[in-house]
């Protein structure tokens, strides 16, 4: 039934309230979400930070118990005490060091030789290099602070109770937790208590704990871990300034940005799982395009290139779902998959055609895959095609792992595969860098050709690095090449150099190359084809 205007004016009044109340539903619960990612960015930070401060009064601990066990002076000597005491006031975080034996103590830094040495309680516990630690060390409690105390040998330190009082940071609290050796008991050492097991409070870690927020770091040299924690509504309470500003905000603005960010969520998910089935399906498709030289026109290989089209039919560039497969760390499904679909598209022609190659693009992560290489190994055995004729392409920001990608690069050319630094002069590489690498090519980036016949910095580069190229016994190929004038110069060099881009042929099919290679080959053949490549030369 058709409604009046009446109804459809009440209809809209209708939804914009409910709407109003979803905006401000949504701001409460973007705000009480936002206020706890703080938090949680603030403990971890808190903990790092007072983990940090830990490891350096341990160390500091160490370095001075060591220098007192060194010690040339009579034991509990003048000397050897004034020696103590020249250390102590040099030390950050120590408020006390000395001598004891037997679990007495028989002098100190501050009170001297002791008439009567002072028996003390057994250690809370000890570790395996022989260190024993105290809690409360008589006669040196201060107050109702936590006394740390540590011997080694027959030397004690004590850490100043005020680190305890200095390392707080209210509302957020901490807890210092140490674990015995032989027992494996923890064992709380400073700051302020909280009721949680072993495992939350020696192991790196955060979350939520009962009513609380906690976030754990653990020493990698030392025996002691931080927690920092605080209470859920002291951590609305710290935040409420931001949980205002987003209510405030309410009705459709809190809506609006519940929609769009579920929206994005979905959106990345999506792409993801997509990725994910068109990989499993062998959906993504793998063009070729034309690698020239420029010297006689003739087509010498090719870049293989992985493209693909989404679900919902829209085609997703490579910089997108390369990277997509990378951060969720399966971008070596999309490598194989290219070797699987070059091997099956040339391999009769790599048998036949020893002069021709073919590129194949590989990620940083493959680098240091373990099953990279073998995969490529047999991939090659398997279809009959030697090694000399794919090669293999890796960023040259994927160099910056220099001893992964120098393992890597020998294995290659052990196999017998040229590797090329793809996107050359983008990213890490240096003259010096490129010599222990001991590639056999380099791709210009094609930033520095889109520069030619203009005055862009870049141009200015060109010749530096093709002559680097020349003196380190480089093939150069140039990306990008649209025009015949960017073709023209890189024409007529002393050493040969490949060319690829637009201006030679788009990525096709297999079933578009093929009839492109068998094309050039035959005015190859022909002799003919040198004069179709004079054209470079004259800018024409």
């Amino acid at each position: 039934m058709k409604r009046t205007l009446k109804q459809r004016v009440l209809a809209a009044f209708i939804a914009t309230l409910a709407a109003a109340a979803f905006g401000l539903l949504a701001g409460y619960w973007a705000g009480r979400v936002i206020a706890l990612r703080l938090t949680e960015s603030k403990l971890k930070q808190y903990a790092t930070l007072t983990m940090k401060e830990a490891d350096a009064s341990s160390r500091e601990s160490r370095t001075m118990l060591a220098a007192m066990n060194a010690s040339t002076f009579p034991y509990c000597s003048e000397a050897e005490i004034a020696w103590f005491r020249k250390l102590l006031f040099q030390s950050e975080y120590l408020k006390e060091a000395g001598r004891m034996r037997d679990g007495k103590i028989e002098c100190s830094a501050t009170l001297g030789r002791l008439a009567q040495p002072v028996a003390q309680p057994q250690p809370g516990f000890s570790q395996m290099d022989g260190t024993k630690v105290y809690k409360g060390f008589a006669p040196f409690r201060v107050d109702d602070l936590t006394v740390v105390s540590l011997e080694l040998g027959d030397s004690y330190v004590i850490f100043s109770p005020y680190l305890e009082a200095h390392r707080g940071s209210p509302p957020m609290y901490y807890t210092s937790t140490a674990t015995d050796d032989p027992s494996r008991q923890s064992i709380r050492l400073m700051g302020t208590p909280i009721q949680a097991n072993a495992a939350i409070l020696t192991s790196d870690g955060q979350g939520y704990l009962g009513n609380n927020l906690y976030a754990t770091r653990c020493s990698a040299r030392y025996f002691n871990c931080v927690t920092a924690y605080i209470s859920i509504p002291e951590a609305f309470l710290a935040n409420r300034g931001e949980m205002k500003v987003i209510l405030a905000l309410g009705g459709p603005a809190g809506g609006l940005f519940g929609f769009v960010v579920a929206l994005l969520y979905r959106r990345n998910r999506s792409l993801n799982h997509q990725l994910r089935r068109a990989i499993q399906m062998d959906r993504l498709r793998v063009v070729y395009q034309p690698i020239v030289n420029l010297a006689s026109g003739e087509i010498e290989g090719a870049e293989a290139l992985a493209r693909w089209t989404d679900e919902e039919g829209f085609a997703v560039g490579p910089d997108i779902f390369v990277k997509i497969a990378e951060e969720r760390g399966f971008v070596g499904e999309i490598t194989r998959l290219v070797v699987r679909h070059v091997l099956r598209d040339f391999a009769v022609t790599l048998r036949a055609h020893a002069d021709f190659r073919i590129s194949i693009n590989v990620a940083a992560a493959d680098l240091g895959d373990p099953r990279f290489l073998p995969m490529l190994e047999q991939s090659m055995d398997q279809a009959g095609v030697l090694a000399a004729s794919v090669a293999i392409e890796i960023t040259e920001s994927s160099t910056a792992l220099h001893q992964v990608a120098m393992e890597a690069i020998r294995h290659l050319r052990r196999l017998g595969h040229q590797v090329h630094i793809d996107d050359f002069g983008t990213g890490y590489s240096s003259l010096s860098y490129l010599h222990d690498l001991s590639v056999d090519a380099i791709k210009i980036d094609r930033s520095f050709t889109r520069a030619i016949g203009t005055d862009a910095v870049t141009v200015s580069i060109l010749p530096q690095i093709l002559a680097m190229a020349e003196k380190l016994h480089l093939q150069v190929v140039v990306e990008g090449i649209e025009t015949s004038q960017q073709a023209a110069y890189f024409f007529g060099g002393a050493k040969s150099i490949l060319g690829q881009g637009w201006f030679f042929g788009r990525p096709v099919p297999p079933e578009e190359f093929l009839p492109l290679l068998a094309a050039s080959k035959q005015l190859r053949s022909q002799g003919s084809i040198e004069q179709d490549a004079i054209y470079f030369a004259e800018g024409s």
